[in-house]
């Protein structure tokens, strides 16, 4: 879904001006249904960044269409579904990514990692060499990672050592290019109704920022 930009004013006393930016949000949440909180941090995010001037698109993954892959063979020559296609030009027209996703079983949910498998194939997000490492495809790009979880922040933090989300950064982000990757670690989104409205209100700065 592409959001439309507006032009931004710049911010007075300093006139300080953000230079636009492309950013792709990737909402990872598996289920479509708008009254989850993940949702609303995407749609806080976009429509601030895009009333800001930056040019955004979104990519839900839980409305589009793809298998899991289940062999080698189909990751590296089995043909892309449409909708993994369209994902993989958006990753590289943008220039910053903010992928959103609730914690699962202390791990990203199974669904956007298959997303994922899909996406970064051989060839687009990386290149191999006969030897070394491959060869990053994606290397330019920031991230923003924005993980809720029913937990509170900090135990996820120091006692899990945010084990997702380092997997994510280092496994995925990291190994086809795309860094630095900042962190938004959301937790007891099922408290104090407060919370989470803080919470938007950080994301929709984070937007007009395009961190």
């Amino acid at each position: 879904m592409l959001l439309h930009p507006l032009r931004r004013a710049a911010r007075s006393p300093k006139d300080i001006v953000i230079k636009a930016k492309r950013i792709l949000l990737i909402d990872g949440h598996p289920d479509s249904d708008p009254s989850h909180y993940v949702h609303a941090l995407a749609d806080s995010y976009g429509l601030a960044a895009a009333a800001a001037g930056h040019e955004v698109r979104r990519t839900d993954v839980a409305t589009i269409v793809f298998d899991f892959i289940t062999s080698r063979a189909e990751w590296e020559d089995g043909a892309l579904p449409r909708a993994i296609a369209e994902a993989q030009e958006a990753i590289a027209w943008a220039e910053h990514l903010v992928i959103f996703y609730p914690l699962w079983l202390g791990d990203v949910p199974a669904r956007l990692k298959a997303f994922f498998e899909q996406v970064m194939r051989p060839g687009f997000a990386f290149r191999p060499r006969a030897k070394g490492l491959p060869e990053k495809g994606l290397k330019g790009r920031t991230a923003h990672v924005v993980v809720t979880m029913g937990m509170p922040a900090i135990f996820y933090r120091f006692y899990f050592g945010a084990h997702s989300v380092r997997s994510l950064e280092r496994n995925i982000l990291g190994f086809v290019g795309i860094a630095p990757a900042e962190r938004s670690i959301i937790g007891n989104v099922e408290g104090d109704p407060r919370h989470r409205e803080k919470w938007l209100e950080t994301m929709t700065a984070h937007g007009a920022a395009a961190r």
